[in-house]
């Protein structure tokens, strides 16, 4: 991923020398399984585990030769050790493992690092979206459907709504991470041929991770899909939030927009513009998490016990796809965090309409005093497309029908135009996902 959008903490995760290092933990935990087993000396074990060192430059030097990465990575700590004079301890090193041993298991490694930073990222914006739901709980605003006014709603329901999602996606996530905490070395197919499912259990434990009950050469890919997955739905729940943020920030809406400081410019050539474009990137980018997802779909079917066509695919979408989610989670939190909000701007676009957004609400109150539904929906929508067409006032032109009149006081006309009726349990819906 490039640098633009690559926080320091979780881009230090998956750079070359990170990796190595984590493929030589794998390493040192395999020998001294080995070494208390007498399978392999306890000098070597301890020289591995104390002397052994790697460096990317020299692992890339060798690969560039030998085309082959994990024979490169061998032979540089092989080297490192026979440096100081451990020639017969170097010999024990990658003892009984075959390459995806230790790439498998320390890819898990690596994946448990970066869940934890994107963990603190989602709760990060669980507590900002709940902070500004309640902030803005009976925020009265139009709801919109299609587009269209709909009926009243209120802007902190808008904001409890994506904190529910993330609450969602944080059970997904750690379902997922969860999965992810797994390693093998079961050897070349997957039979143990050179160690036993006692030792893999153990190495596994030293790593706190658990054994893959059952593998080929490699971890099964179907959890890979399923964790790579999960990091797009974050990523759309964070486009869909984005996508909010630009509708509402509209010059004919105006009801929130981003956070814009006092020397930001929007546009070269206007200089009125006030862009959103956080929201906008946010977008963009989750259109490349999604893409991430179709190809670790793509990396479950392997030929027979083992191919390496994943390999290439996950050498990208990993690194790509946990980059990107820290980076918009954090993004994210910053947009909702320094929102700007105009409660007076949405209560102007709610009263906009002269009333039509409670013709539902007059449509019941009619069927309620006596007449039939449908007709009642036939004069209540009489009444809306005319003053939707001629721009006229939707509530002065029904408290002048005699029909409505006859069935409706003029107290009670007034109170199926009142939207707190229709926001009587935004407490209640706050409390099933809050709690008391």
């Amino acid at each position: 991923m490039i640098e633009r959008y690559t926080r320091r903490a979780m881009g230090a995760i998956w750079t070359d020398e990170n990796k190595y290092r984590y493929w030589l933990r794998v390493e040192a935990a395999a020998s001294a399984v080995l070494a208390e087993d007498d399978v392999i000396p306890a000098e070597a074990a301890e020289a591995i585990a104390k002397k052994a060192t790697v460096s990317a430059t020299r692992v890339q030097e060798i690969e560039a030769e030998v085309k082959h990465d994990v024979i490169a990575f061998t032979t540089a700590v092989a080297d490192s050790l026979k440096a100081q004079g451990l020639d017969a301890e170097s010999r024990w090193l990658h003892y009984g493992l075959t390459s995806n041993d230790i790439v498998d298991t320390a890819q898990a490694l690596q994946i448990k690092e970066a869940s934890a930073l994107i963990r603190e990222g989602i709760t990060a914006l669980l507590a900002v979206l709940k902070r500004r739901a309640l902030e803005f709980k009976h925020t009265p605003t139009i709801g919109r459907t299609h587009g269209i006014h709909a009926e009243p709603t209120t802007f902190g329901l808008k904001l409890l709504n994506w904190y529910a999602e993330m609450e969602r996606n944080l059970k997904r996530f750690d379902a997922a991470a969860e999965d992810m905490r797994v390693g093998k070395l079961s050897g070349a197919v997957g039979t143990f041929g050179h160690l036993s499912p006692k030792q893999e259990e153990k190495v596994c434990e030293r790593l706190r991770l658990k054994p893959a009950l059952v593998a080929t050469q490699v971890i099964q890919r179907d959890r890979h899909a399923a964790y790579i997955a999960t990091l797009a739905i974050i990523g759309s729940t964070l486009d869909k939030i984005a996508v909010e943020v630009r509708h509402l920030q509209r010059t004919e809406v105006r009801e929130a927009q981003e956070y814009f400081s006092e020397k930001q410019k929007g546009s070269s050539a206007m200089p009125h513009k006030k862009n959103p474009i956080t929201s906008e990137q946010i977008s963009g980018l989750a259109r490349v998490l999604r893409g991430n997802a179709q190809a670790a779909l793509e990396n479950v079917p392997l030929w027979h016990e083992r191919d390496i066509s994943h390999s290439s695919v996950e050498r990208i979408i990993f690194p790509d796809s946990t980059i990107l989610v820290d980076y918009l989670l954090a993004k994210t939190t910053d947009l909702i965090d320094r929102l700007l909000v105009y409660p007076e701007r949405m209560k102007k676009n709610l009263e906009s309409t002269g009333g039509l957004i409670f013709s539902g609400q007059l449509l019941l109150d009619l069927a309620e005093a006596g007449m039939l539904r449908e007709d009642a929906y036939r004069l209540v929508q009489g009444h809306a497309m005319r003053a939707w067409k001629e721009d006229l006032n939707f509530r002065e032109e029904v408290a002048r029908d005699a029909a409505i009149a006859k069935l409706l006081s003029a107290e009670r006309l007034a109170a199926a135009f009142d939207y707190t009726r229709q926001l009587g349990n935004v407490d209640a819906i706050f409390k099933r996902v809050l709690g008391s």
